[in-house]
């Protein structure tokens, strides 16, 4: 997004991404940086894009739904960058590009003349991030092997069980786009560019956070607690007369005040409780009493009465319900084959770039291929050529209504 076409300019205006990542990961990242202002170019296959164009239904003009979820506010190139021909366009993309970011499988980028070293000898400037799934591993990465082997299964659920959705992938493109911002900084200052290196399952054992810590200073494995936390009681689901909701009494004064709340004073000063590490040691005694409590009434009441005391809590919702209830959960963009479509908005905002601006929608497979070109040097006949021999696709626009 760029102030000439047309669009709000963010703190990223002037920076280009070169894009050759695929699936959530690094696409999450790139969209960040989009949202931020960066003119990402999104390079695909000519043939089929994006993996996750594949991945449906539900589809919205055409597009299936996980692939519109990371891709706004890019243009999309498609580029078969095996060819020479593509491979040197390629090439020049990244020649040009202030980021590179790529997901290839190990020595995938280096054949194709993209590998970190080849770009920066023509671009010593550039900020270059690989995310992979294992550093340094020729093995795939999705999230739900990284979830399997990050401990991540083991500590969910009565059984193992997965996150419901690829947590570890998300975590990845959160570090990659912080870590490339804080490489721009750098730069910015006087700096080179940088090698920025990220992975799945260095991102999932990362967001264990205390659960790791635990771990490594107990010295025994981590167990699950289902829908519980470990080390604050009471913080989980309890069942109320007419369905489920959470609390999470963070510390004593809140746990004090649910007391207060429910009419049961005497648990706050019951000598089992007063202290969280107390609850902690007599965690099934603590719960069975509130249960009992919380069984004699709705949900609505419930929250409603704990919320008036400072207790957080919260209604088990689904996910669209958890959108309509938030409010400003989502934006529109105009879609050239789905119209108006409804997508959910990044967790930050900034003062600076306005909530309502116009956003450009996940693009067509292609749709910006010869303008990409062009500002490349490759337009006219040379362009017609390469998409007639299946190098580049331009994606036919529907007409206007």
């Amino acid at each position: 997004m760029t102030a000439e076409n047309g669009r709000v300019p963010g703190p990223l205006s002037g920076i280009r991404v070169a894009d050759f990542s695929r699936v959530l990961a690094g696409p999450y990242a790139t969209m960040i940086l989009a949202e931020l202002g960066a003119d990402v170019v999104k390079v695909e296959h000519p043939g089929h894009g994006d993996d996750t164009r594949a991945w449906g239904p539900p589809h919205a003009g055409g597009e299936a739904a996980y692939y519109l979820a990371v891709n706004r506010g890019k243009r999309s190139v498609a580029l078969d960058v095996k060819h020479p021909s593509g491979r040197e366009i390629a090439q020049r993309l990244c020649a040009d590009a202030d980021v590179v970011i790529e997901n290839f499988r190990p020595g995938v980028a280096e054949r194709l003349g993209l590998g970190h070293e080849q770009v920066r000898r023509a671009n010593p400037n550039v900020v270059y991030c690989s995310i992979s799934g294992f550093p340094g591993e020729d093995r795939p990465g999705f999230d739900a092997t990284i979830q399997a082997e990050s401990g991540y299964m083991h500590i969910t659920g009565e059984t193992p069980s997965k996150v419901g959705v690829a947590i570890t992938d998300v975590l990845a493109g959160l570090n990659a786009a912080v870590a490339v911002l804080g490489a721009l900084h750098r730069r910015a200052g006087g700096g080179k560019g940088e090698r920025v290196e990220v992975s799945l399952i260095g991102s999932a054992l990362s967001g264990l956070v205390n659960i790791a810590q635990s771990a490594l200073v107990s010295g025994e494995e981590a167990v699950a607690y289902g829908n519980a936390h470990p080390t604050v009681v009471p913080y989980q689901t309890f069942h109320a007369a007419d369905g489920r909701f959470v609390v999470a009494a963070g510390n004593d004064r809140l746990f004090r005040a649910l007391c207060e709340a429910i009419g049961r004073r005497d648990l706050a000063s019951d000598p089992r409780f007063p202290t969280n590490a107390d609850r902690v040691r007599h965690r099934d005694a603590l719960i069975a009493e509130l249960e009992a409590v919380f069984a004699t009434r709705p949900v609505e009441e419930w929250t409603a009465l704990l919320g008036a005391a400072g207790v957080p809590t919260g209604k088990i919702r689904g996910v669209l319900e958890a959108i309509r209830t938030a409010g400003d959960a989502t934006l529109e963009v105009s879609h050239p084959t789905a119209g108006p479509l409804e997508l959910v908005r990044t967790g930050f905002t900034l003062e600076s770039v306005p909530a309502d601006r116009d956003i450009a929608p996940p693009p067509l497979l292609g749709q910006h291929t010869l303008e990409l070109l062009a500002e490349l040097g490759v337009a006219g006949d040379q362009a017609a050529r390469l998409e007639q021999a299946g190098v580049i696709r331009q994606a036919a626009m529907p007409a206007a209504p």
